[in-house]
């Protein structure tokens, strides 16, 4: 059937249910006489009346009743589905997917999703752990999650956590056999738990910060990992100093199972921030997980 023929149907189906060419045409949004042209033209199309006309009434034919019962449901149908997708649309439901490094993923994105999806549970998130600085448009990802400098201007960037420290800690056992090191370049003299990432290329060398003077120290040790927990487990058994973010260490501090050395030399630097491509219409999900992640400053 041709394409334009759909809108003859929907127009013919909507005289036979008002029974009035003036309440259809007032419906459909169109001039009575374009109503009135557009079934003409139908019938001559299908060779047959579909519409008994008087001056009082307008009243399906035997050819128009058979019409109407065959297509009306047909075409119910799909304004139900129809109605359905829109529903679909503004429903937050679909998959996301976002890369992180492993504290970002641990301490901000999963707190918030873990939150998020037990009222939502059509919405499924992916979450991939990677140091490396991923092309999330290139690698399909929604969304990555970087430290503040490290974001791209082109990006849209969401803060989603506070500012960030990190922090030179060892075991009390550690400090009984050691000296504590009163400036970073103390540090070669330890035996130091190293991380390595591929963004780096190797071992990452130790940032430290004091007035308007930066260090990047080298250390070296028996120990190289690359991930947060086995550094911390090698800390707490004593052997040898970590350099871990502050939140990560905060309650061994508090209990006294780690020592914490060079605090002053590790200042606040910028958090973390979700990114992601400039999208005019971001779907209800993505909203919604934006939102769950968003970092709100605790008022007093």
């Amino acid at each position: 059937m041709p394409r334009e023929n759909f809108s003859d149907l929907m127009a013919f189906l909507a005289v036979a249910r008002e029974r009035s060419f003036t309440k259809a045409a007032a419906k459909l949004g169109i001039s009575q006489s374009t109503l009135s042209h557009t079934i003409r033209a139908l019938e001559e199309r299908l060779g047959v009346r579909l519409l008994a006309r008087t001056t009082r009434s307008v009243t399906p034919t035997e050819a128009g009743a058979r019409l109407q019962a065959a297509v009306a449901p047909r075409f119910e149908d799909i304004e139900a589905e129809l109605s359905a997708l829109s529903e679909l649309r503004d429903k937050p439901a679909g998959t996301i997917r976002i890369t992180a490094g492993e504290h970002a993923a641990s301490a901000i994105v999963w707190p918030a999703i873990a939150k998020l999806l037990p009222n939502y549970p059509d919405i499924h998130i992916e979450v991939v752990v990677d140091y490396g600085l991923t092309d999330i448009v290139a690698e399909r990802y929604d969304a990555g999650v970087r430290l503040g400098e490290q974001v791209a201007k082109d990006m849209i960037a969401v803060r989603i956590g506070p500012d960030m420290r990190m922090a030179v800690v060892g075991a009390p056992g550690y400090f009984a056999r050691h000296q504590r090191p009163k400036t970073p370049q103390e540090l070669t003299q330890h035996n130091c738990i190293n991380l390595r990432l591929p963004t780096h290329g190797g071992i990452y060398p130790w940032e430290f910060e004091k007035g308007s003077r930066a260090l990047r120290v080298r250390v070296e040790g028996a120990l190289v990992f690359n991930n947060i927990a086995m550094r911390l487990h090698a800390a707490l058994a004593g052997l040898g100093l970590a350099y871990l973010p502050e939140d990560q260490v905060r309650e061994y501090l508090a209990d006294g199972k780690l020592v914490r050395v060079l605090a002053d030399w590790c200042p606040p630097f910028s958090g973390y921030h979700l990114y992601y491509p400039n999208r005019r219409q971001p779907s209800p999900a993505f909203t919604l997980l934006v939102d769950a992640l968003r970092y709100r400053a605790r008022t007093k």
